[in-house]
């Protein structure tokens, strides 16, 4: 499944930004392969002293930013999961910056919390293995905002790399 066969009516306008990341003829499963070896071998390369650094006073760490990719990616797949299930109820929205306050991100160390990505990302992958072609065409409402879990998929490889550019950007 290329991400050139995804319709708007399976992703909301704000999740856009995200998935334009991503090359059109993209396959979403080699996809989110290529993408967990990116996002390993960029957190592998911070220098130890960013992962506490906070570019301004109430900004994240990168510590708590890679905790805010792990906990979306699980958010993200179980929506995913419950849309290939023909899931009819909506599911609610979280908001992140309150996640991320109840986290306790800095009292985790840094090969624990890639090693969590890489559990979190793989079990993903073995997750989107296991969808057919229909399942991941359903459709259900996320915060009410329609979405499939081929979309899903192609949102956490962007939302991955969107925060990828802001510790570039930000924090190196």
């Amino acid at each position: 499944m290329k991400k050139s066969q995804l319709t708007h009516g399976e992703f909301g306008e704000f999740y856009s930004g995200y998935i334009n990341r991503i090359d059109a003829d993209a396959e979403l499963i080699n996809s989110l392969e290529k993408n967990t070896e990116v996002m390993l071998e960029f957190f592998k390369g911070i220098p130890s002293e960013k992962w506490n650094y906070r570019y301004e006073p109430e900004k994240w760490t990168i510590l708590d930013m890679v905790q805010h990719i792990i906990d979306t990616e699980r958010i993200f797949q179980f929506r995913a999961l419950c849309f290939a299930r023909n899931e009819q109820k909506s599911l609610p929205g979280f908001d992140h910056d309150l996640y991320v306050l109840n986290s306790a991100s800095e009292n985790r160390s840094v090969p624990d919390l890639i090693e969590e990505f890489d559990t979190v990302r793989r079990s993903g992958l073995y997750l989107y293995k296991s969808f057919s072609e229909d399942m991941l065409k359903m459709t259900g409402s996320m915060n009410d905002v329609n979405a499939s879990p081929r979309a899903i998929g192609f949102i956490m490889i962007g939302h991955a790399l969107h925060h990828k550019e802001i510790i570039s950007n930000r924090y190196l």
